[in-house]
């Protein structure tokens, strides 16, 4: 295999399955977020009512990470993921049932607003077992030498499969409605669930099997509070993410900021992951594991910059073209977050560290779209909460950047050679 090969892990056939099912799941998650956070506003007019989606999905998805890591660790990965996925197939027929007017045309909105709610909220407890699941499957996919470019190829069809569903999810509300748009979710759920089983099942690599649930959360939180490289990126991207993320306010500058209707709230979205996506196909011929620290810090401090553009901005160009460069500098910052992951941790301990970083960045998406809810409606409105997230951002780059050394001066060129002569 060559050094430095950008389709190195494109070249195991059981990788490319996951990154197939990935992508169908993950294309319709995005479309069935955009179209419940659409169909919220306008069945409210509240950007309140935003924010608590993300409040639904955060508790459970909070509170159950580390007991779910503590499952991943002790389970074999391929069927769990079928589980989950299976699970999430019934929370999208029931989005789409409470959307179709032939089942709730006589509903009252409140009563349409809790199922919602409740369905978001069994949703967050099956997030709280995806992360890890995903991220320990990974690994068994691959050599440990080609982990670097596994972790950006999946990163990059997560982000196709989020730009992708964001854009067709804000047109195909305008072309055959939302309950049409979730229909099209609920099948391709159903899809990944059956290309999951192209997989084989994988060993369980946990040589504590059967170790007791307090044992097994204590070991895995002292490892990652005890490894500053991951605890720092953990923290940089957590607050990054809790105040940067204009995502959950998007319809509210689409319908009364900007004006641009349901296929400009879909471009919008696309734009983020637009720029994303790019980025980390080019991060597969351009490495960032040289000076990775220095680079994380630069580019979250310039996706800050791009969130203060964007809440001032009025106009539809500027706003996209700041929204595509956040996307720009959240790839690279993606990139090198989970490639730190996965060189810094042991096999065995895969799920719980993977359910810490969905604690630190994967609730944070829920917790700051409660966030950017509250802060718009006792700001003065959403361009306000998008600002003062974004002065956040920066504020905490500079502070995490002189206080964490290890991380301001990680290089993990050593750690990909030593995987090298392992394998």
């Amino acid at each position: 295999m060559a050094k430095n090969d950008p389709y190195a892990a494109l070249r195991i056939r059981e990788f490319n399955i996951f990154l197939l099912l990935r992508f169908a799941l993950v294309f319709g998650w995005s479309m069935q977020f955009i179209v419940i956070e659409w169909e919220v506003y306008t069945l409210t007019k509240d950007p309140l009512y935003l924010g608590l989606i993300g409040l639904m999905e955060i508790i459970p998805a909070f509170t159950m990470a580390l007991f779910a890591g503590h499952i991943v660790d002790q389970r074999e990965k391929r069927n769990l993921l079928a589980l989950c996925i299976a699970a999430f197939s019934l929370i999208s027929l029931g989005l789409f049932l409470l959307t179709w007017d032939t089942v709730v045309g006589h509903w009252e909105t409140n009563t349409i607003l809790y199922c919602i709610y409740a369905l978001v909220f069994f949703g967050g407890f099956l997030r709280s077992f995806f992360g890890p699941t995903i991220f320990s499957l990974i690994a068994l996919l691959v050599p440990k030498k080609i982990y670097p470019n596994a972790a950006t190829w999946s990163s990059s069809t997560w982000k196709a499969a989020t730009v992708l569903g964001a854009l067709f999810g804000g047109f195909f509300i305008g072309w055959i409605g939302v309950a049409s748009t979730l229909c099209i979710v609920f099948v391709l759920v159903a899809l990944a669930f059956v290309i999951t089983f192209q997989i084989e099942k994988k060993p369980i690599l946990n040589p504590n099997i059967g170790e007791s649930v307090k044992e097994s959360l204590k070991v895995g939180l002292k490892f990652v509070f005890n490894n500053k490289a991951i605890l720092g990126a953990l923290s940089l991207d957590m607050i990054a993410v809790l105040f940067g993320g204009a995502v959950a306010l998007l319809s509210v500058f689409a319908q009364d900021i900007l004006h641009v209707g349901p296929k400009g709230f879909g471009v919008l979205n696309a734009s983020i992951s637009i720029g994303s996506i790019l980025t980390m196909f080019i991060t597969t011929y351009l490495p960032v594991s040289k000076n990775a620290g220095k680079k994380l810090l630069i580019s979250i401090f310039g996706f800050g910059i791009c969130i203060i553009i964007f809440g001032m901005s009025e106009l539809f160009w500027v706003s996209v073209a700041a929204l595509f460069f956040s996307g720009v500098t959240d790839g690279v910052s993606m990139v090198i977050r989970q490639t730190i992951l996965q060189l810094k941790t042991p096999d065995h301990m895969r799920g719980r560290v993977a359910s810490v970083n969905s604690m630190f960045v994967g609730s944070s998406n829920e917790l700051g779209a409660f966030e950017s809810g509250i802060a718009a409606k006792y700001l003065g409105g959403a361009a306000r909460a998008v600002i003062f997230g974004g002065v956040m951002t920066l504020l905490t780059v500079v502070a995490i950047g002189a206080k964490n050394k290890t991380l301001r001066n990680l290089d993990l060129t050593k750690d990909i050679e030593d995987h090298e002569k392992e394998d």
